[in-house]
C-alpha cells in the first residue's frame, strides 16, 4: 500500500501542470469584494485575494526572468529568485517515511489519501516539499474528505467513499465550479456541540484529540507502594520469625505442668494482621487521591475551541477535534491540534514552546503558498503551517486540522515529557520535617534496643529458658525497637497535605476555583494582596452604552431627566432618527465593521458572543440604527487593512474601500486617548454630506468635560474617529514589511475627525463591595488595575471600597517612569493603577514581590501573561479570558467574579490550618507514644513496654491516617479571615502550637506515668498477679488511645479560642472517622485478647479510662489561657539552655566524624574511578557499537543518522548525562 502511494505521488506529479489560481474565503455569498464576519473575522481574510492577483502578476514577470537567471551563472538575478529546502525533491521523496515512524504510514482499510505519517511529513520539521506533494490545500481537503468552508459534516459517522493519494493530488490542479460551495447563509455559534457516535474512520485512523494519560498506578501498585517501606518490611520479617517461633513454641514443645500450650505465636500474627491492616488503609487512601487528582486533571486540560461544522461555527471540547476540521483562530488562542492555514489577517503565532523559534512567526494562507510554489516565487519564509502548543499572538484566520493528539507535533512532545505531580513547597518542608522527626525516632528505638539487648545478654548466663524462647525474647525486643520507629516516622505529614490539597481543590471548583496548579491552593491562603482587573471581576461585564455626544455639541442619553433636559440632551430615539443616510451609515460601520463580536446563540437565545464592550456597542447599532444581521453589514464593505486592538494604544482600526474608490479608517478606542489624535469633528449630522469642521479649544474642552462626567459615573468611554484618503497605503506613509499593501498604523493615526464618544455602563457586581471588604479584614489589600481612565477607575474603587481616602490613584504611564525607589516609595499607599497596560501590571506584581509581598493577580488577556507568570498566585478569567492566559494562570476564575477569589483565599488558609492541625496532634501522639515506650520497657523487669507492638500500630494508623482524613477535611468559615495572612518564612510550628504540644504531651505522660507505676497501688493490684498486672496494662493503654482521641477534637482549633466544637456537626469525614475510632478501640478492648495483649475491663475501670483521658480538654483550656509572649519567653529560654549542652556535644561528635567522613568521600571516589576505568575496558559488543558514549543518554547514532529522522524527544530520555571526572 505504501508503495502503490508513492507511485500515485510520483504520477501526480508528473502530470500537466494545470494550476488552478483559485481564491479561498469563507465569503457569502462569493463576490469580488472582501467582507467582515464571523468569530474570526473569516471573510476579513479574503483579503488575501486581491493580495494574490498581485502576487500572480508579478510572478509571471519573475518567471520571464527565472529563465535569463538560469542560464547565467553567477548573476544576481539568480539570488533573488526563490528556493526553500526540499524544493528539487519529488513528491515520493518529499514524503518517504523515517525510519522510525514507518508505522504511521502503514494503515490498513483506509479510505482517506493519505495516512499520518504523510500528514506529518509537513510539520515535522516544516516542509513545503511535502506541502507540495500533498497538494496543498486543495489536495488535503479532497484527501481528507473534507470541506474548507463548511468544515465536517456533523452527520458523519463512517466513510463509504475511498479516495486514493492520485486523486487528491490530481484534484488540486483541477478547476472547481463556483457554485459547489457550501453557501454560510448566516454566522450563528452553537454552544455545547458535543461529538457522540460520530467519525469513527476519523478516530480510527488519525486518532482523536486526547494525549494518553499517564496511567494511574492500579490499587495493586499502590497497596505494594506502602507496603514497600523498609521499616514496615523489617517489622514484617521478624513478625515472621516470631510467628514461626511461637508455633513451635506452641506445637513442638510440652508446655509445663499446669499450663496450657504458649500463645506467643499469636503476637507475631497480630503484628502481620496489624501490618496488613495499615497497608490496605494507606493503598486506598492513596487510591481515592489519584482519582480525585486524575478528575482534577481531566477538567484542567478541556475546554473549548470555535470549529465550523456543516457550514455553523460551533463550539466544541478540544478532545473532540478531529482531523479535517476546520477551527477558528484569534488573538489569545492557544492552538489545539496541527494543520494548513486556509486564510487569515495580520496572524503572527509564538512557536517558541513547539519549536524553539522565538521570533513571532508570521503565517500565510495555505493556498497562496502553493501558488508562489507553482510560479517559483516561493521561499523559506512562506509559512502556512499551524502548530499545536503554539499561541496566537495577533490577528485571525481559520485553518484546516491534520494532526491531532499523539500524531501532533505538541502531542510527540507531551507524551515524552510526562512526569509525576510535582510535591508542593508545603510538601517538601513537611517532609523534611518528617525526616528529622524520624531521625530523632530512629535513635530513641536505636538507644532502646541497645540498652535491652545489653540487659538482654547480661542475663543470658541466669536465664534458663528453652533457646526457643530466647529467642523470642529477642525478637520481643527488636519488634518493640522496630515498633517504635514505625510510630516515629510521621509519614503521615506529607499525606496531609495531599489530601488537604486534594479536599480543598474538589471543593474549590465547585466554587468556581479551578486549580491548574496545587501550589497555588497552599500560597493563596498567605496572599497579603491582590491586584485585580476591574472589567468582569469587579463589575458584572454586562455593558449597555447609556449616553453619548456626537461630534461636540450633540449629547444624547438612554434616560433623560430634568437636569439632562435642561442641557438639551436628547434622548436615544430622537437623537439616531435625525441622523442623515450617511451619518447613520459611518456611524453603523463604525460600529459593525470595526468590531470582532459576531452574531451567536447561547442557552438557545440570539445574542452577540465577543467582547463586551463591543457586543454592547453592536446591541446599540441594532436597536437605535436599524443594524440588520452583522454578516450581512460585513459583507457589503470590501476590507483593506483590519488593526487588531492593542492594549498599547488602546483602539482599534479598519480601512474600507468605499463605493467611490476613496478609502476610510475607522477608529475605536479609549476615549481620552483618541481625543488627542482628533484635529476636526463632525458638525452636522442631518445634512445630505459630511461637513467637517476643526476641532476648537473650547469645543475639545466641551468633549473632554463630557468624558469626565460619564467617567464620573463609572461608564466606561469609548471614542469613534474617522478619515479618508485617496489612496492606500497613503503617500509618505510606511508599509509593513511583510505586507507592503498594509500601512503603519501609526503613521496615518493623526489628524483624526470626531464622530463621537459613547458612556458605556458596567454595574458592580453583587456582593463585590463584601468581598472586599473581607479581603482587607483579612490583611488582604485589593487593589484595582484597569485600562480605564483615572475618574472612571476611582469612581469604580471607591464604589466597591477600594479606593480609601489617604489611597494614591496614578495612571500607567506615569508609573512607569518611575525609578525602583520611586515606585517602592509609593505603592505601599497604591490603590488604583489607571490606563495601565499589561507591562505596567507585571512591573507592579514584580516591585510588590520585591517589598516581600506575596502577590496575586487577575488577567484576561494574552500580554497578561507575564503578570501572571510573575505574581505567585495568577488567576485568569474562565469566560473573557483567553487560552493564553488560562495556561499562564495558576487558578481559573470560572465565573470571572471577584468574590471567588476571596473563597480562594478561604480554602487556602484552610489547607494551611488542615496541616497545621494534623502537625500539632502529630508530634503529640509521637513524643507522648516514643516516651511512654521507651520508658516502660527500659523500667520493666521482662523489658516489654507497657504499648505492644500490635497497640503501637493501632496508634501508628490513628495518627497516620484516621486523624489526617478527619484534620483535613473541615471546611473553612468566614471566620478563617478575621487574620491577618501568615508571613512566608514563617515557621511551620507555632509558639501556640508547641504550647499545646508540650502542654498536651506532659499531661499525657503525666498520668500514663501514674498509672503505670503507681497503678497497682492506687487500685490495689497485686504486683505479682500476672491478670491483674495485665487489666493495668489495659487500662494504660485504653487511657492513652482515648486521650488520643479526645486531644483530636483540641486540635480543631490552632488559636486560643475555647470553642472546640464549632462547625463540627458539618463536616461528616470527622464525625465518621471518630465513631470509626471509638469503635475500633471498643472493639479492641472487648475481643483484642492476646492479639492487642489486653484483657477485657468492666465498668468501673473503663470510668477510670475515660475520666482520666476526659480532662486533657480542660487541660487544653487552660493552656489557651496562657498568653502567647509568655509561652514565647519560658520556649526561649528553654532553648538556650539546651543549645548551651548540646553545641559542645556537637562540635566533639563533628570532630570526630569529620575525619571517617572525609575518608568515605575518597574510597568512593577511589571506586567510582576504579569501576569508571574498568566499564572503559569492557569490548564493545553489536548492541552497543552505535551509541554516542560521551552523551551518556544511550542513542543510537545509526538509527538517527538519517537528514531526513530528526531526533524528538520522545527518542532521547530527558536527563543530564552522568559526568565522570578522571585524572591523567
Amino acid at each position: 500500500m505504501l508503495q502503490q502511494l508513492h507511485q500515485d505521488s510520483l504520477a501526480s506529479s508528473n502530470s500537466e501542470d494545470s494550476t488552478t489560481n483559485l481564491s479561498l474565503s469563507l465569503q457569502v455569498p462569493p463576490s469580488p469584494s472582501r467582507s467582515l464576519g464571523g468569530s474570526t473575522l473569516r471573510s476579513r481574510a479574503d483579503s488575501f485575494n486581491s493580495e494574490a492577483e498581485t502576487a500572480r502578476s508579478r510572478a509571471t514577470s519573475v518567471n520571464s526572468s527565472t529563465e535569463t537567471a538560469r542560464s547565467r551563472k553567477n548573476s544576481d538575478v539568480q539570488t533573488i529568485l526563490s528556493r526553500f529546502e526540499g524544493d528539487d525533491l519529488s513528491p515520493e521523496e518529499a514524503l518517504r517515511p523515517d525510519k522510525t515512524n514507518e508505522k504511521d504510514f502503514e494503515v490498513a482499510n483506509n479510505p482517506f489519501a493519505f495516512s499520518p505519517g504523510q500528514l506529518n511529513k509537513s510539520l515535522n520539521p516544516k516542509s513545503l516539499a511535502a506541502y507540495r506533494a500533498l497538494g496543498g490545500l486543495r489536495g488535503l481537503e479532497r484527501g481528507l474528505q473534507t470541506d474548507l468552508i463548511a468544515g465536517l459534516s456533523v452527520d458523519e459517522v463512517s466513510i463509504s467513499e475511498r479516495i486514493s493519494f492520485k486523486e487528491a493530488t490530481q484534484f488540486a490542479r483541477t478547476k472547481k465550479p463556483p457554485d459547489a460551495r457550501t453557501v454560510i447563509a448566516q454566522d450563528v455559534v452553537v454552544t455545547d456541540h458535543e461529538v457522540r457516535g460520530q467519525y469513527h474512520d476519523r478516530i480510527r485512523i488519525f486518532k482523536d484529540n486526547r494525549l494518553p494519560t499517564k496511567k494511574s498506578p492500579s490499587i495493586w501498585k499502590l497497596f505494594w507502594n506502602a507496603f514497600n517501606d523498609r521499616v514496615l518490611i523489617i517489622l514484617t520479617i521478624a513478625a515472621v520469625i516470631s510467628l514461626a517461633l511461637g508455633i513451635y513454641e506452641a506445637v513442638g514443645q510440652t508446655p509445663a505442668p499446669g499450663q496450657g500450650p504458649s500463645l506467643d505465636w499469636v503476637e507475631g500474627l497480630a503484628i502481620e494482621v496489624a501490618v496488613v491492616i495499615v497497608v490496605l488503609v494507606t493503598g486506598l487512601n492513596d487510591y481515592r487521591r489519584e482519582k480525585q487528582f486524575v478528575a482534577l486533571n481531566e477538567k484542567k486540560e478541556d475546554r473549548q475551541v470555535k470549529a465550523i461544522r456543516s457550514g455553523k461555527s460551533v463550539l466544541i471540547s478540544i478532545f473532540d477535534v478531529m482531523v479535517g476540521d476546520v477551527l477558528h483562530l484569534e488573538s489569545g488562542d492557544s492552538i489545539p491540534a496541527d494543520g494548513i492555514l486556509i486564510n487569515g489577517h495580520g496572524l503572527r503565532c509564538d512557536e517558541s514552546s513547539a519549536t524553539g523559534e522565538s521570533d513571532a512567526m508570521r503565517k500565510t494562507g495555505g493556498q497562496e503558498v502553493l501558488n508562489c510554489i507553482e510560479e517559483g516565487t516561493a521561499t523559506s519564509k512562506l509559512d502556512p503551517f499551524i502548530i499545536s502548543g503554539s499561541k496566537v499572538l495577533e490577528g485571525v484566520g481559520t485553518y484546516l486540522v491534520t494532526s491531532v493528539g499523539v500524531n501532533s507535533s505538541f502531542g510527540k512532545v507531551m507524551v515524552g515529557l510526562q512526569t509525576e505531580n510535582e510535591d508542593t513547597p508545603l510538601q517538601v518542608k513537611l517532609a523534611n520535617m518528617a525526616n528529622w522527626i524520624g531521625y530523632l525516632g530512629t535513635a530513641a528505638a536505636g538507644l532502646l534496643f541497645f540498652i535491652l539487648l545489653i540487659r538482654f545478654l547480661a542475663g543470658l548466663s541466669g536465664n534458663t529458658t528453652t533457646p526457643a524462647m530466647k529467642g523470642s525474647q529477642f525478637l520481643d525486643i527488636l519488634i518493640v525497637a522496630i515498633t517504635i520507629i514505625v510510630v516515629a516516622v510521621p509519614e503521615g505529614l506529607p499525606v496531609a497535605v495531599t489530601l488537604a490539597l486534594s479536599f480543598a481543590t474538589k471543593k474549590m471548583l465547585k466554587e468556581n476555583n479551578l486549580v491548574r496548579h496545587l501550589r497555588a491552593c497552599e500560597t493563596m491562603g498567605n496572599a497579603t494582596t491582590i491586584c485585580s482587573d476591574k472589567t468582569g471581576t469587579l463589575t458584572q461585564n454586562k455593558m449597555t452604552v447609556v449616553a453619548g455626544i456626537m461630534g461636540s455639541k450633540v449629547e444624547f442619553a438612554r434616560e433623560v431627566d430634568i437636569s439632562a433636559r435642561e442641557r438639551k440632551v436628547i434622548p436615544f430615539p430622537a437623537v439616531f432618527k435625525r441622523l442623515s443616510p450617511l451619518v447613520r451609515n459611518l456611524l453603523l460601520q463604525s460600529c459593525a465593521i470595526n468590531s470582532t463580536a459576531f452574531e451567536g446563540e447561547e442557552e438557545g437565545k440570539s445574542t452577540f458572543i465577543g467582547s463586551k464592550t463591543e457586543t454592547a456597542i453592536l446591541i446599540m447599532a441594532k436597536e437605535q440604527l436599524g443594524m440588520g444581521p452583522v454578516v450581512e453589514e460585513r459583507n457589503g464593505s470590501e476590507i483593506v487593512q483590519f488593526i487588531p486592538f492593542d492594549s498599547d494604544r488602546k483602539c482599534m482600526a479598519v480601512v474600507v474601500r468605499l463605493a467611490s474608490g476613496t478609502y476610510r479608517l475607522l477608529v475605536k478606542g479609549a476615549a481620552e486617548i483618541l481625543l488627542e489624535k482628533a484635529t476636526s469633528e463632525l458638525v452636522d449630522t442631518t445634512g445630505a454630506a459630511l461637513h467637517q469642521c476643526a476641532l476648537t479649544d473650547s469645543s475639545r474642552a466641551r468633549v473632554s468635560a463630557s468624558i469626565d462626567a460619564f467617567a464620573r459615573k463609572s461608564l466606561r468611554t469609548i471614542a469613534m474617529l474617522y478619515k479618508d484618503f485617496q489612496q492606500w497605503p497613503p503617500p509618505g506613509a510606511r508599509t509593513l514589511d511583510e505586507d507592503g499593501k498594509a500601512a503603519l498604523f501609526e503613521d496615518v493615526f493623526c489628524n483624526m475627525t470626531l464622530l463621537a464618544v459613547i458612556g458605556i455602563q458596567d454595574p458592580l457586581r453583587d456582593g463585590v463591595a463584601k468581598a472586599v471588604k473581607q479581603c482587607q479584614d483579612a490583611g488582604v489589600k485589593v487593589r484595582m488595575v484597569t485600562g480605564d481612565n483615572v475618574t472612571t477607575a476611582s469612581a469604580i474603587a471607591e464604589g466597591c471600597g477600594i479606593k480609601t481616602s489617604d489611597g494614591l490613584v496614578l495612571e500607567g504611564p506615569r508609573f512607569r517612569r518611575m525609578s525602583d525607589k520611586q515606585m517602592d516609595e509609593v505603592i505601599p499607599r497604591l490603590e488604583v493603577l489607571a490606563r495601565s497596560s499589561p507591562e505596567d501590571k507585571r512591573i507592579l506584581v514584580a516591585r510588590l514581590k520585591h517589598l516581600g509581598e506575596t502577590v496575586a493577580v487577575t488577567g484576561d488577556g494574552t500580554n497578561d501573561g507575564p503578570a501572571l507568570k510573575t505574581a505567585d498566585v495568577g488567576f485568569s478569567m474562565g469566560i473573557a479570558g483567553t487560552e493564553v492566559a488560562k495556561e499562564a494562570s495558576a487558578i481559573i476564575l470560572m465565573d470571572d467574579n471577584f468574590s471567588s477569589i476571596v473563597k480562594a483565599i478561604m480554602w487556602g488558609r484552610s489547607v494551611n490550618d488542615a496541616v497545621a492541625k494534623f502537625l500539632q496532634f502529630q508530634i503529640t501522639v509521637n513524643i507522648t507514644a516514643v516516651v511512654l515506650a521507651f520508658v516502660s520497657a527500659v523500667s520493666s523487669p521482662d523489658m516489654h513496654s507497657v504499648l505492644s507492638a500490635v497497640q503501637l500500630l493501632w496508634v501508628n494508623l490513628i495518627m497516620d491516617t484516621f486523624a489526617a482524613l478527619a484534620l483535613a477535611t473541615d471546611a473553612p468559615t468566614e471566620r478563617i479571615l478575621d487574620r491577618k495572612p501568615t508571613p512566608k518564612r514563617a515557621a511551620l510550628i507555632t509558639t501556640n502550637m508547641w504550647k499545646m504540644i508540650i502542654g498536651q504531651a506532659v499531661y499525657q505522660l503525666v498520668v500514663t506515668f501514674v498509672l503505670y507505676f503507681a497503678g497497682s497501688s492506687i487500685l490495689g493490684y497485686s504486683k505479682s498477679d500476672t491478670l491483674l498486672q495485665t487489666e493495668l496494662d489495659t487500662i494504660v493503654f485504653n487511657t492513652f488511645v482515648w486521650m488520643q482521641i479526645f486531644n483530636e477534637f483540641n486540635n480543631r482549633r490552632l488559636d486560643n479560642k475555647l470553642n472546640i466544637f464549632e462547625g463540627v456537626q458539618h463536616n461528616i469525614f470527622f464525625i465518621i472517622i471518630n465513631i470509626v475510632m471509638v469503635a475500633g478501640q471498643i472493639m479492641i478492648i472487648f475481643v483484642g485478647g492476646a492479639a492487642f495483649q489486653v484483657k477485657r475491663i468492666d465498668g468501673t475501670q473503663w470510668a477510670i479510662c475515660i475520666l482520666c483521658a476526659l480532662p486533657c480538654l480542660l487541660w487544653a483550656i487552660v493552656l489557651r489561657c496562657i498568653p502567647d509572649r509568655y509561652a514565647a519567653a519560658v520556649f526561649g529560654f528553654l532553648n538556650r539552655v539546651w543549645l548551651m549542652f548540646t553545641r559542645p556535644m556537637l562540635r566533639g561528635l563533628n570532630v570526630f566524624f569529620r575525619p571517617v567522613a572525609q575518608g568515605w568521600r575518597v574510597m568512593k571516589r577511589f571506586m567510582q574511578r576504579t569501576t569508571s576505568k574498568a566499564l572503559r575496558k569492557t569490548p564493545a559488543t553489536d548492541d552497543i557499537a552505535g551509541l554516542d558514549e560521551e552523551s551518556g543518554l544511550g542513542i543510537n547514532i545509526g538509527k538517527f543518522s538519517s537528514p531526513t529522522s530528526p531526533v524528538t524527544p520522545l527518542e532521547i530520555p530527558l536527563q543530564p548525562p552522568p559526568i565522570t571526572l578522571t585524572t591523567a
